[in-house]
C-alpha cells in the first residue's frame, strides 16, 4: 500500500486493559486533532500533550513557556507532570474504550478494506485515455 512504516500508541492506551487513569482514556475518546498541544515545557524535549490535561493542571495550552531541555531533571519532572497526557494526532480515530483484541480486529478489518478498495482501485481501466 505504499508505506514502509506505521505506529499506533493514542488508541492502544484508550483500551480496557491498558495501565492508564479513566480520565486519561476519556481524553482520548473525546479528543481529536485539535486537542494536541506540541511543547516542550514538561519534559524538557518536544511531544504531544493532551490539551484537557494541561488545561486540567491550571496552563493555558495557548501560552506555554518553553524548557531548556539542559537544565531538566527528568525524575522530578515526571512526577511533577504526571497528569499531563501525551497524545498522537490520531486519537480522531479513537470513538469508545474497548478491549484490546476489538482494536486489533478492528484495526486488521479496515486494513483489508483498505487494501482491497486499493486494488480495485488500480485495477480499473483509465477512462480518460480510452478512445
Amino acid at each position: 500500500m505504499g508505506a514502509d512504516l506505521g505506529y499506533i500508541g493514542s488508541a492502544f492506551i484508550a483500551t480496557e486493559e491498558a495501565n492508564a487513569s479513566r480520565a486519561y482514556k476519556q481524553g482520548i475518546v473525546d479528543g481529536s486533532a485539535d486537542d494536541i498541544i506540541y511543547s516542550n515545557l514538561f519534559t524538557g524535549v518536544h511531544g504531544n500533550y493532551l490539551r484537557a490535561s494541561i488545561v486540567a493542571a491550571g496552563l493555558d495550552p495557548a501560552n506555554l513557556p518553553t524548557s531548556d531541555a539542559s537544565a531538566m531533571d527528568f525524575a522530578s519532572a515526571s512526577k511533577a507532570w504526571r497528569d499531563i497526557w501525551g497524545s498522537g494526532q490520531g486519537i480522531g480515530a479513537v470513538d469508545a474504550v474497548v478491549s484490546i483484541g476489538d482494536l486489533v480486529d478492528r484495526l486488521e478489518r479496515e486494513y483489508h478494506a483498505a487494501a482491497a478498495a486499493l486494488a480495485a482501485k488500480t485495477t480499473q481501466p483509465n477512462r480518460r485515455f480510452q478512445t
